[in-house]
């Protein structure tokens, strides 16, 4: 099958590209490089194409001198507080992007999606809600989550209309990097919590900053649910080979396991071999609690296995790739 994959620059875009490729598959990666980093992407110069998802006559022009059977959108701004400081931005992106893109698969006949949403569709629930199942109240908190859900509408609205095949995954944290430690996370403004909390080990940040440990929880940090980039990867394999028109699904991705903010600053230590230095600070807007994942469906009718999202195999592939590559990719 030929993929596009649009954000295919990007951390998790980019791993599902490789594994596309080490899979059989023909891909390729639409990305504006705002976040996205040409080496990610093997044999760019042939596979990656540089322009904006809102230019539609581009990427309906990609989509068929590419002869694409198949998309998998990535392409979003992705960051919870900037997007309640700049919403603007977030609409922008997100959701004229996504209209854009579904307009050109129209025009060019493409029939089958994947979309990469979020967690944050659902908006806040108590820890007594989780793990969360599809079938939770969607109630989007941030514009981030409000957008991606924006997005969620409208594909499941053209799907209806035109014939279409679509799998929506939300997920919860992508985290790790390839283990072949080749791979990895590295954006221009990182927010993500592992990275960030390496980035002290490799000395890039005096302190890995913790926003608020006084949450009800067992140790009074955020729990979050972490999933490896390679088991999304397979997720995201396995539903695309089964799209048909008339096929439309939403699953969760993730561990079904929460870790704190704490348990995972621990699991970096041990990775590393060494006390990383944390600072404490309020805590942030838009910042639930606890957030797990039931991952029972993409499990089941999907016939997901993931293999390598215990927190612990997570901070090992990361610190590989970090340790590795300090100022991330040359690019």
């Amino acid at each position: 099958m030929r993929i596009l994959c649009t954000g295919g620059a990007g951390y998790v875009g980019s791993a599902c590209l490789r594994w596309l490729l080490a899979h059989g598959h023909e891909a390729f990666a639409f990305d504006n490089l705002s976040e996205g980093n040409r080496a990610a992407v093997p044999d760019y110069a042939q596979r990656l194409i540089v322009g904006e998802l809102i230019d539609t006559d581009l990427v309906i022009d990609t989509l068929r001198t590419r002869s694409i059977d198949a998309v998998m959108h990535f392409a979003a701004l992705a960051s919870v507080p900037d997007s309640i400081s700049d919403p603007s931005n977030y609409y922008r992106v997100n959701v004229l992007g996504t209209y854009s893109l579904l307009e050109a698969m129209r025009a060019a006949g493409v029939k089958k999606l994947v979309f990469s949403s979020t967690a944050a569709t659902y908006g806040f629930h108590g820890p007594e809600a989780m793990p969360l199942q599809e079938t939770a109240a969607k109630n989007p908190e941030t514009p981030y989550g409000t957008t991606k859900r924006a997005g969620e509408w409208m594909i499941a609205d053209y799907a209806r209309a035109y014939g279409w095949g679509y799998a929506i995954f939300r997920y919860f944290n992508a985290a790790g990097a390839d283990p072949d430690g080749n791979h990895g996370e590295h954006r221009r403004h990182e927010s993500h919590l592992i990275p960030l909390t390496l980035a002290v080990a490799v000395g890039k940040r005096p302190a890995l900053k913790i926003f608020g440990d006084d949450y009800p929880t067992r140790d009074g940090t955020c729990v979050r649910d972490y999933v490896h980039t390679s088991d999304l990867a397979q997720a995201h394999q396995r539903a695309v080979e089964r799209l048909e028109p008339g096929y439309g699904e939403a699953f969760n991705l993730g561990s079904g396991e929460g870790a704190t903010v704490k348990e995972v600053h621990a699991a970096c230590e041990r990775a590393v071999g060494r006390s990383i230095p944390v600072e404490y600070a309020p805590r942030r807007p838009g910042d639930p609690a606890v957030l797990v994942a039931d991952p029972a469906k993409a499990i089941r009718e999907l016939g997901w296995t993931p293999c390598f999202s215990d927190i612990a195999t997570i901070v090992r592939t990361a610190w590989q790739w970090h340790s590795r590559h300090p100022d991330g990719y040359p690019d």
